[in-house]
């Protein structure tokens, strides 16, 4: 009888160790949020991927607009268990060194959800599109493949006109070459996305009213604001939905 129940409560207690190895306490290695939602079942993955617009230079973490948009599908109706993205982003990156940040960051899919915008260092640094298409071409395929390979879970934003801003004009340069070349940078990345297949945000006209409303620029006079921000999220959320919706 004693050796029953001494069986009992090792067999007990094993069980109580798988439960505790079990996802949905601890994130990942990745520092991905756990897969376990709880009571609200899985909790989709979201990766982001870009340059200064994505990490949100200038503005308190909780202003980046990609972890806005995720804010804003779990308050929303219906409700989406999202965790915050995972960033692969930096002030500064052209698409070429995204995409080796990519390898060294090693995020590992499959995501729910994935973002994109880079593009505006190449454009800042006057590297031709003929050359930049063939970088953010492979940005995009990257980026599908991150979505386990469904194009209709990726989601691609346009590059904002920074030549309304102070920075601008204080750099020497000027904002009508600016503009001409955002919008020849953009039409390029839309072809590309729309060639493959992916989700489209053209944000590039609402960042031009920078130039009459300060309010939308960070301080540094350069970079958006949280405001801003909030307005892309805001923009982002209906394709973010069906794009998860896609699955």
């Amino acid at each position: 009888m004693r050796r029953r129940v001494a069986l009992a409560v090792v067999v007990g207690f094993g069980f109580v160790l798988l439960a505790a190895g079990c996802p949905g306490g601890e994130p990942g290695p990745d520092g991905a949020p756990p897969p376990g939602g709880g009571a609200g079942g899985v909790r989709m993955r979201f990766l982001a991927l870009g340059d200064s617009y994505t990490i949100g230079e200038s503005v308190p973490a909780k202003d980046r607009w990609p972890v806005q948009l995720a804010a804003r599908l779990r308050a929303g109706a219906p409700a989406v268990a999202i965790g915050d993205p995972e960033l692969v982003a930096r002030t500064g990156w052209t698409t070429d060194e995204l995409d080796r940040a990519i390898d060294e960051a090693r995020p590992r899919g499959p995501y729910d959800l994935v973002t994109l915008l880079v593009g505006v260092n190449d454009q800042y640094r006057a590297r031709p599109l003929d050359e930049t298409r063939p970088r953010f071409e492979a940005l995009v395929r990257r980026a599908v493949g991150f979505a386990a390979d469904e194009p209709g879970r990726v989601l691609v934003v346009s590059v904002p006109d920074w030549g309304v801003t102070p920075f601008c004009v204080k750099g020497g340069r000027d904002p009508a070459t600016v503009a001409r070349e955002i919008d020849a940078l953009n039409a390029m990345e839309r072809a590309v996305c729309e060639a493959a297949k992916v989700r489209w945000l053209d944000i590039t006209p609402g960042s031009r009213r920078a130039a009459s409303d300060a309010s939308l620029l960070a301080d540094d006079g350069l970079h958006p604001s949280g405001k801003m921000y909030a307005e892309w999220a805001a923009a982002a959320e209906p394709l973010a939905r069906a794009a998860l919706t896609s699955r």
